[in-house]
């Protein structure tokens, strides 16, 4: 009972200072530009009512500051300041869907809001809090900042920001690792049933690591391809991304298996991901000096990640399978292209 009557006290108070917030910036009008409306904006999509983002406020947001030319700085200091005086997942969970939300022009420009440090994800002062909410927000937030080295290609497809002539595999492929090793470190599972604004936080972020594991998946298949074609320093640092990549590929698995116990059926399908064995990359070891050659271990089963005890029904439906195969990158899982339409974030549901 005392939990509950300090979490309305906290509410009660949030929603007056959202109202001094709101009022402070009718009266300032921000640089003379109408600039407060964004502000008023921000707070009225990230209020302390523990509703969902309403979309008429993200649509209002996009809207003002396209009407009002250099105001996206002012939004990204505007929304840094609302994340770090309210410490709410629901103002990360904004910039996430600003990421999503399918206008190319404005992610860019958010993402030079980000590179030239108006807009600041970084929650280090939030280390010392076991609060959960604030460790999910920490570990949220810092997903973000990865997540901000990506866009949205007209394919609907999820990319790493590059610059054209780079090498797909040797900057793609460590990218992708890059955001793999984000969404292992950001994904909680202590998270409650009845938390559904971390559920769909969770939702969205395995529905992106869907898209790059396709990504990560063709790029392992084709630094293998290539392997035998490489000089000696190349085919080190080849091993070496191998390396990395078999640990991921087991933890990855982990994490989908954990995360379909968690979240229950959320109609995520998700891909198989395939071993990388210690045993493979030993032998891609042991050829750094040898000529074309490939092993014959290469072309041999991989062992199957270990599994507990389950359901054959429940198995067969949510397996995340393991390749017989050790670079096949054939996927069992059709993901939407629509990034646009966002889980329902009704955190009263």
């Amino acid at each position: 009972m005392g939990v509950d009557i300090q979490g309305k006290l906290r509410l009660a108070l949030g929603s007056v200072k959202d109202h001094a917030t709101i009022g402070k910036a009718v009266i300032y009008n921000y640089h003379g530009k109408g600039f407060s409306d964004i502000e008023i904006a921000v707070v009225r999509a990230t209020g302390h009512d523990h509703g969902p983002i309403d979309d008429k406020h993200m649509h209002e947001i996009l809207f003002l500051v396209s009407d009002s030319p250099g105001s996206i700085y002012f939004l990204a200091e505007r929304i840094s300041r609302r994340l770090g005086k309210t410490r709410d997942r629901l103002v990360a969970m904004l910039i996430h869907r600003f990421l999503r939300g399918g206008n190319r022009f404005f992610e860019q420009q958010l993402r030079n809001a980000y590179v030239f440090g108006h807009l600041q994800l970084s929650t280090r002062w939030l280390l010392r809090n076991s609060d959960p909410s604030v460790c999910f927000l920490h570990k949220y937030a810092g997903y973000l900042e990865e997540r901000m080295r990506w866009i949205i290609n007209p394919g609907g497809k999820l990319e790493p920001v590059m610059s054209q002539g780079m090498d797909i595999v040797f900057f793609k492929l460590p990218k992708c690792q890059d955001f793999i090793d984000g969404v292992l470190k950001s994904s909680p599972f202590d998270i409650l049933a009845c938390d559904n604004l971390a559920q769909v936080a969770m939702i969205n972020t395995l529905k992106e690591s869907f898209q790059v594991y396709m990504t990560f998946s063709e790029g392992v298949a084709a630094l293998v391809n290539m392997f035998f074609d490489l000089a000696r320093p190349a085919r080190a640092l080849a091993c070496d991304v191998l390396e990395r990549a078999s640990r991921q590929s087991q933890e990855l698995h982990d994490l989908y298996e954990k995360s379909k116990r968690i979240i229950g059926n959320k109609k995520l399908e998700y891909p198989s991901v395939h071993s990388i064995t210690v045993e493979h990359i030993t032998a891609l070891e042991q050829c750094l000096g040898c000529s074309t050659t490939p092993p014959s271990i290469l072309n041999s089963l991989t062992k199957p990640a270990e599994t507990g005890k389950e359901d054959e029904e429940d198995r067969q439906r949510h397996d995340v399978s393991m390749s017989t195969t050790l670079f096949s990158c054939t996927l069992e899982t059709k993901i939407s292209m629509v990034w646009v339409v966002f889980e329902d974030e009704d955190r009263n549901k």
